[in-house]
């Protein structure tokens, strides 16, 4: 679903040339969900704004469904770290606002929001604010609004992050659970090893910046997969220290070369 060729990318600034990626290759299977990880700095957002089509790239290419990307796609859907939900807009017209946008019939669309809103356990709250909401209900609307256009692909920048840490863990089981059902190809940026064992078919774990792809780490634990005790706790454990290990090692220094 996601070819990602020679993709490098700098950035000019102030004090100079800020090189945030360099030749990351990487493919992403039709329907897989792939988490990216990495140290703060390491371009992990760069990289999802790069396939969502809203920055380009300064060497590489990208393609998605074969076609390459060079803007935003309606194929292609973002939840970002904030909900950024219009607070004149009920719960049920936020949903729907890429159908306005895209200018599609709403009539066509209602039952769709109707279904996501059911499935993400918001079906009571249609007719509130976002005021009216948790945090973690707000990123529930947010993740709906960004299913409504029924994508082919769907790229999370830290969603959860703001939250506290059960509203995290709710969630990220419900992304789990919606994943398994709807089987839309998923990229999702984290920092939580935690959650990447949770809801990861593979790892991509990014070197320090200039980000690299260091390693990718396959998940082969079945689902559905939970953060409490189950039948999988020693393979849950097993993938998390390797994760972990990955990233330790790329904070520290290399070894100085014997004489």
């Amino acid at each position: 679903m996601i070819k990602i060729a020679g993709l490098s990318r700098t950035f000019q600034g102030k004090s100079g040339t800020v090189e945030a990626l360099r030749g990351i290759d990487l493919d992403v299977g039709n329907g897989e969900f792939l988490a990216v990880i990495g140290r703060s700095g390491c371009g992990k957002s760069t990289l999802l704004r790069i396939i969502a089509g809203l920055i380009r790239p300064s060497q590489g290419e990208v393609l998605v469904g074969g076609e390459p990307v060079g803007r935003p796609r309606r194929d292609v859907a973002m939840v970002f770290q904030r909900p950024a939900l219009l607070p004149w807009r009920s719960v049920r017209n936020n949903v729907l606002l890429p159908v306005e946008i895209f200018r599609w019939q709403r009539s066509q669309h209602r039952e769709h929001a109707e279904r996501l809103l059911e499935m993400t356990g918001l079906s009571g709250f249609a007719d509130r604010l976002p005021h009216e909401l948790s945090g973690g209900m707000q990123q529930r609307v947010s993740l709906c609004r960004a299913l409504i256009q029924r994508p082919k692909v769907l790229l999370m920048d830290e969603p959860f992050s703001a939250l506290d840490a059960l509203t995290r863990e709710e969630l990220a089981v419900e992304l789990q659970r919606i994943h398994m059902e709807l089987g839309t190809t998923v990229v999702f940026v984290t920092h939580s090893i935690q959650e990447a064992v949770l809801l990861a078919d593979r790892v991509a774990v990014l070197s320090a910046r200039p980000g690299r792809l260091r390693r990718l780490v396959g998940i082969d634990i079945p689902r559905p997969r939970s953060f409490g005790h189950n039948a999988h706790l020693e393979d849950v454990a097993a993938a998390s220290a390797e994760l972990h290990q990955l990233l330790l090692s790329d904070h520290m220094p290399e070894p100085s070369a014997a004489p």
